[in-house]
């Protein structure tokens, strides 16, 4: 009898042993098996010789679903560490890191990801289908437009395309195909390599010397600097030994232009860019890409790092500092220290990129762990000069201050753009009854509900909840609501208001949710068919446009009132991120920065430009409070109906860790930061040690008794290396 170990996606911290008779069963391949009444997809970890289940309860296997490993024996070292590490369950672990169309039971025909003409649609023209058949005429313009059509696609182009799509079919001229897989590179002659300057190429010969071995790299450079030349210089030598590449980065917004820069440098190299956004079809064959070793590039944001590649030559992580690479649901795990791990691992170098690196990548690079490769100079133009505007000496009504108005006017007549930074979307933070103080608060939610004017609704920004502006106050019945505070929509109706013939496109979660929306922004930006951006962070990560000459943050205090001691960092990098989108082309940017506090150390730093300083100083202060990087920390966190169970499992928690005798501190249960979310009340216990490998001891004794608390009806998780608290 042959014997399988299988990993499934279920919360128990244990593999399930099966009967497989099966020849051609092999580690890493899929397997249909019977859990229970169900059935359940899982992947084959091991085939052990004997199994500790009782004799007469093994279950045989269904049927194994592949032909040859989907996930090699690199592949599963990685994501055993990862389960370790991060003390979630093995089977759980693997599963997420597959597409979810290689997660599914297959229980009723599948719906193609995308359709094509036959031969003899391509054939068909427009002049031989009726005058009347609009919907059919449409279907045949959508086919002749691209080698594939989504399903999406087609499906929300209305009732009428949808049944032309069935005659379609029926007559044979068109088929299901699968949606475009590799990027392509477009049909115009790609651009040559710039000349590269002395410091960048010092970094790209430090990195290509490193090509066959292990070394992790911080490449430090300013924004504007030239950090994806260097990328990209790092990126045609790997190829050049014929290996894979592994780029990371934290945001799908900045996947299009990225990728648009990675197709037309290797033209013919296949690509393939991997995120949430795509359909489940074309993810499963862009992993499969990858996997094969067809896909030479690999572009994608975090769970990419776990992305099966035969040949790995060199892993990039951009933007390295983003907090948007630690996934922050389920199982939680930082991709870009997972980056590091799977580079030592393969024995390839990491290049992990920034302006303003996370103060741990950054004391790792001071104390020599990694090597540090500096971009200290913009390519072709200077740093923009960061001033503060003082708001104790004017409360502007509308947000915007009569310096920021000024300064605005005079790119105008220059011909020159401007954006006006706000990290808030919506019209307002919150409406307000001038009565009797009544606040639009969020039922659900330890939060208040934004004011969208334009749709004449509040909404949570935080659960989803929606509901429309009430016509008086639900209180008091005062008609007198008023909004408070200032978002995108209101920001952009100011503008309007001062620069009425200004062309004014806003940019945040809101406008670019349509698919391509985005794009087509980026695209009128750089024809220099806007004169003023009003936008979210979204705007403030690695764009170029060179005719943007000034940067206007409002509201930039809001993030010195939290009480998380990464709020400073945090604050330094986004308003750095921000004022490097100022002065990229020839013309020299400025920055104005809103502020009550300007002599605020933050800001003095920020307006010096010197990261270097402002780094040491908060790793001085982190040090002598006893904060990571000094420390290594895990956080329990806990949600319930009511908050006092929740806390109650947390109490639980913390007498059974005592019990351990840890040599780690174990704080109190205390309420979380937003102690309400979507109707649930939620708490946290914070558990650190000076050693990772006391801690990391600690959990893995720690994981076991806290499954076998009796509290059912606390749900609970464990992150490790909590970035949000």
């Amino acid at each position: 009898m042959s014997l399988i170990r299988v990993a499934l996606d279920v919360p128990l911290a244990r593999l399930f042993d099966y009967r497989c008779d099966d020849p051609a069963a092999l580690i890493g391949m899929r397997v249909l098996v019977p859990f229970g009444r169900q059935k359940l997809i899982g992947i084959i970890v091991g085939k052990p010789d004997i199994s500790a289940a009782p004799e007469g309860t093994l279950k045989s296997a269904l049927s194994v679903l592949d032909d040859t490993p989907l996930l090699s024996r690199d592949d599963l070292r990685l994501l055993k560490f990862a389960a370790e590490y991060y003390v979630h369950p093995l089977g759980s672990v693997v599963m997420a890191t597959l597409p979810a169309a290689m997660r599914r039971v297959r229980t009723r025909k599948e719906t193609p990801d995308a359709y094509a003409l036959t031969a003899t649609g391509t054939a068909l023209l427009a002049d031989m289908l009726p005058p009347r058949a609009r919907a059919q005429r449409k279907l045949l313009g959508m086919l002749q437009s691209q080698a594939a059509v989504p399903h999406a696609e087609i499906s929300t182009a209305g009732v009428a395309t949808r049944n032309a799509l069935k005659e379609f079919i029926a007559q044979g001229w068109a088929q299901p195909a699968a949606a475009e897989v590799l990027a392509a590179a477009p049909p115009v002659t790609p651009v040559a390599a710039p000349q590269l300057t002395a410091e960048q190429a010092a970094a790209v010969e430090a990195i290509c010397a490193a090509l066959g071995t292990y070394q992790a790299m911080l490449l430090w450079g300013i924004t504007g600097s030239g950090k994806t030349e260097v990328y990209l210089h790092a990126i045609a030598t790997a190829l050049a030994r014929d290996t894979q590449v592994l780029l990371l980065i934290p945001e799908i917004a900045l996947t299009p232009q990225l990728e648009s820069l990675v197709v037309a440098r290797f033209p013919g190299i296949p690509v393939s860019t991997l995120h949430s956004g795509l359909a489940d079809g074309t993810r499963a064959e862009r992993w499969q890409a990858a996997r094969s070793g067809r896909a030479r590039i690999v572009l994608g944001t975090r769970l990419s790092v776990f992305t099966p590649l035969p040949a790995l030559g060199l892993i990039i992580v951009d933007e390295e500092h983003d907090t948007s690479l630690k996934q922050g649901e389920g199982f939680r795990y930082s991709a870009r220290d997972l980056a590091v791990v799977r580079a030592r691992q393969a024995g390839v170098p990491v290049v992990l990129g920034s302006a303003t690196p996370a103060l741990e990548t950054y004391r790792n690079a001071v104390d020599q762990r990694y090597r540090l490769l500096k971009l200290s100079n913009r390519i072709q133009a200077g740093l923009p000069v960061i001033s503060c505007v003082d708001l104790r000496q004017q409360q502007p009504a509308d947000g915007l201050s009569s310096q920021v108005i000024a300064a605005i006017a005079e790119r105008i007549a220059r011909g020159e753009q401007s954006m006006v930074f706000i990290n808030r979307r919506g019209y307002a933070p919150v409406l307000m009854c001038g009565s009797c103080g009544w606040m639009s608060d969020c039922q659900r939610c330890s939060a208040r509900l934004v004011l969208h004017l334009r749709d004449r609704r509040l909404r949570c920004h935080h659960c989803g909840h929606d509901s429309p502006v009430p016509a008086s106050c639900p209180d008091c019945g005062d008609a007198d609501l008023a909004p408070v505070g200032q978002g995108t929509q209101r920001i952009e109706a100011a503008l309007i208001r001062h620069f009425p013939q200004a062309r004014i496109l806003r940019v945040d979660r809101d406008t670019t949710r349509r698919k391509g929306a985005w794009q087509d922004m980026r695209t009128r930006i750089q024809d220099r068919e806007v004169d003023i951006l009003v936008g979210t962070q979204i705007l403030a990560k690695g764009h170029d446009f060179p005719h943007l000459n000034l940067v206007s943050v409002i509201n930039a205090d809001n993030l010195l009132y939290s009480n998380d001691f990464r709020a400073a960092e945090r604050l330094y990098a986004l308003l750095t991120q921000v004022s490097g989108r100022a002065g990229r082309g020839a013309t020299a940017g400025a920055v104005l920065i809103q502020t009550q506090f300007p002599e605020h150390p933050l800001y003095t730093a920020l307006r010096s430009q010197n990261f270097d300083a402002f780094a040491r100083t908060q790793l001085a202060e982190r040090q002598q409070a006893g904060f990571p990087p000094y420390v290594h920390q895990a956080l329990l966190r806990a949600e319930a109906r009511e908050l006092k169970t929740a806390l109650q499992f947390l109490a639980q928690a913390a007498q059974a860790a005592h019990r351990l005798e840890p040599a780690v501190t174990v704080y109190d249960p205390v309420p979380a930061n937003m102690m309400r979310k979507a109707g649930r009340e939620r708490a946290q216990l914070l558990v650190q040690s000076q050693s990772r490998t006391e801690l990391r001891a600690f959990l893995n004794a720690w994981q076991p008794q806290l499954a076998n608390t009796k509290s059912t009806a606390a749900r609970w998780s464990l992150d490790v290396d909590p970035v949000e608290f």
